[in-house]
C-alpha cells in the first residue's frame, strides 16, 4: 500500500511536493511510494514523480499534463482518460497498464516498456516512441499518424483498426503483428511487418 504520508504531501500540493523532491534526499523522496494509491480525477499537472513507484494505482481521469515520470514504475496502473499531453514518460515501465482512452499527445514515451498494456482508443498525436517496447499491446483503433515509432518493438502487437498514415516504422520490429486492417499500413510500413493477402 502508499505511504500515506506521502499522499498527504502529495494532495498538499505541488509546489511542496515538488520542493521535497527537490531538497530531500532519503530514499523516500528518491523513491515515492505510492503504490495502489487512489489518485483518479487528481490535479497532478507538472507533478514530479519521476522514478515513483505507481503500480496499480488509480490515476482514471486524472490530469498529469506535463508530469515528470521519468523511469516510474507505472506497472498495472489504471490510466483510463488521463490526460497525459507533454507528460515525460521515457524508460517508464506501463506493462499491463490500462490506457484505454488516454490523451498522450506529445508524450515523450522514448525506451518506456508498454508490452500487455491496453491503448485502445487513445489519443497519441506528435508523441514520441522510438524505441518504445509495445509487445503484445493493444492499440486498436489507436490514431498514429505521424508519430515517430522507429526502432519500436511492436512483436505481436494488436493493431485492428488503427490509423498509421505516415508513421515512421523504420527498423521496429513487427514480427506477427498483423497490419492487413490498419489504415495507411502499406504505405508505411518496415520489412518485416506480417501483411497478411487479402
Amino acid at each position: 500500500m502508499a505511504n500515506q504520508k506521502q499522499i498527504d504531501l502529495l494532495v498538499s500540493g505541488k509546489n511542496r511536493w515538488n520542493q521535497w523532491r527537490r531538497t530531500c534526499f532519503d530514499v523516500q523522496a528518491l523513491e515515492p511510494d505510492l503504490h495502489e494509491a487512489d489518485l483518479h480525477g487528481m490535479d497532478l499537472r507538472a507533478y514530479d514523480l519521476h522514478g515513483a513507484d505507481l503500480t496499480e494505482a488509480n490515476l482514471q481521469d486524472a490530469d498529469l499534463r506535463e508530469a515528470d515520470m521519468y523511469e516510474a514504475d507505472l506497472r498495472g496502473v489504471d490510466l483510463k482518460r488521463a490526460n497525459l499531453s507533454d507528460a515525460l514518460l521515457s524508460k517508464a515501465n506501463l506493462r499491463w497498464a490500462d490506457i484505454r482512452g488516454a490523451i498522450l499527445s506529445r508524450a515523450d514515451l522514448k525506451r518506456a516498456d508498454l508490452s500487455n498494456s491496453d491503448l485502445r482508443k487513445a489519443f497519441m498525436e506528435g508523441a514520441i516512441l522510438t524505441h518504445a517496447k509495445f509487445v503484445s499491446a493493444n492499440l486498436s483503433r489507436v490514431d498514429l499518424s505521424g508519430v515517430d515509432l522507429s526502432k519500436a518493438d511492436l512483436r505481436n502487437t494488436y493493431l485492428e483498426g488503427a490509423i498509421l498514415g505516415l508513421t515512421n516504422l523504420s527498423i521496429g520490429d513487427l514480427t506477427r503483428s498483423d497490419l492487413s486492417k490498419c489504415l495507411g499500413a502499406k504505405e508505411h510500413v518496415a520489412e518485416n511487418a506480417t501483411i497478411p493477402a487479402a
